[in-house]
């Protein structure tokens, strides 16, 4: 008998999905669901692009933030893009998340290029070392190494040091085997499963002297994107984890409090995986909206080439996102309708907002000028009274 089945019995590496509450199968479905809708959804490249820096931001301070990094998310963006200039003070700070960043990378490299998704224990310590690179740690922490003494996090002590090799063998072993999700499951909603146990079973051995925590959220980033995750949306728990922080602590303890039953904390992380997979349909919603817009607007003016013509679309088209604006306001758009206006009297922007409204392509209200974008949504619910 090892120690640790006497002092963390709830170790047993099974997981019984007929015990999952309704609840959990029901988030199940519907993350697993809008991570489809998310997959291949057509953007313009440079947008695309933006959003995976910004998620990337966003999943790099979240996961270091519940460490104590205080960086802000624009500071993070800043980071990744190159352009950042912290003091010497706070460069640990950048180096945390840059360590998360390379790590994330080199999961997305790994696996676009064809790579095993199995995890080893040597791809957990190479993970820790990853994590730890170039920063100051306590003497008896080795970077990659799994821990020789005890250690404890709050009220929550890890497993016996003798134990922590053998455990994340059996942890990769169990991860990596059909037994870990059984039954009819299809891949992004067993991804999920085993990102989740993963990052439970990790947190329970506790096999590293620092960066855990980290490590056991960068491998929920790897299962949920060899799953089929998208990768804007992989970021998504370590962003809800730092958000509710204190709740994923609170959840964490019950897990192990209970004798080992993680349904609480699955049920935890899928309710805000899909809240936020909602909020991240809906920017793209708003992105694929904005291009069809443009594209409209252009197909009205299509053969009117006049100067009173360019200056109408270009009206609209600065418009475009913008909130209510004021007649005054105007010309103050941009610096192409402030030359196009250059000399012109109120007239002639009364004559192009008279014909812009006449086209339906915008609405004047008592509180300002707005773009009609959203007579571009179809299908929408009718609301009561329409």
């Amino acid at each position: 008998m090892r120690t640790y089945e006497g002092t963390h019995p709830w170790i047993t590496f099974r997981l019984d999905l007929r015990q999952a509450p309704h609840t959990f199968w029901a988030l199940l479905g519907e993350a697993a669901s809008k991570c489809e809708h998310l997959a291949g959804v057509p953007l313009q490249p440079a947008v695309a692009q933006q959003m995976r820096q910004l998620f990337l931001a966003k999943g790099a301070r979240a996961t270091t933030a519940i460490e104590g990094n205080t960086l802000t998310e624009d500071e993070v963006l800043r980071r990744i893009q190159g352009q950042a200039q912290l003091p010497p003070s706070k460069e640990y700070l950048g180096q945390e998340i840059d360590n998360i960043v390379t790590a994330c990378r080199e999961i997305e490299a790994r696996l676009l290029e064809g790579g095993g998704a199995e995890l080893t224990p040597d791809l957990l310590k190479q993970y820790n070392a990853t994590v730890l690179r170039n920063l100051a740690v306590d003497p008896e922490v080795i970077p990659g190494q799994v821990r020789t003494y005890n250690v404890g996090v709050s009220r929550y002590r890890g497993t016996p040091p003798e134990d922590c090799e053998h455990l994340l063998e059996r942890l990769c072993g169990w991860l990596n085997s059909e037994t870990c999700v059984v039954g009819e499951i299809e891949p992004i909603a067993a991804g999920v499963i085993r990102a989740l146990a993963a990052h439970l079973y990790i947190a329970w051995i506790h096999p590293f002297g620092d960066g855990n925590g980290r490590v056991a959220r960068l491998v929920e980033f790897q299962f949920l994107i060899a799953g089929g995750v998208p990768d804007i949306a992989a970021h998504l728990l370590s962003n809800h984890y730092n958000i509710t922080r204190t709740d994923y602590y609170r959840q964490l303890d019950r897990a192990s409090q209970s004798g080992g039953d993680g349904f609480g904390f699955f049920t935890y992380a899928l309710r805000g995986f899909v809240d936020q997979l909602r909020e991240q349909i809906a920017t793209v919603r708003e992105q694929q909206l904005r291009v069809h817009w443009i594209n409209f607007v252009h197909e009205q003016f299509s053969g009117r080439n006049s100067l009173a013509a360019t200056r109408q679309r270009n009206l609209v088209l600065d418009l475009t996102g913008k909130p209510h604006v004021k007649r005054s306001d105007i010309r103050a758009l941009s610096p192409r309708l402030a030359a196009a206006y250059s000399g012109k009297t109120a007239k002639t922007v009364s004559r192009d907002l008279n014909e812009l409204k006449t086209m339906g392509l915008i609405d004047e209200e008592t509180t300002g000028i707005r773009a009609r974008v959203d007579c571009m949504a179809a299908f929408l619910p009718r609301q009561r009274g329409q």
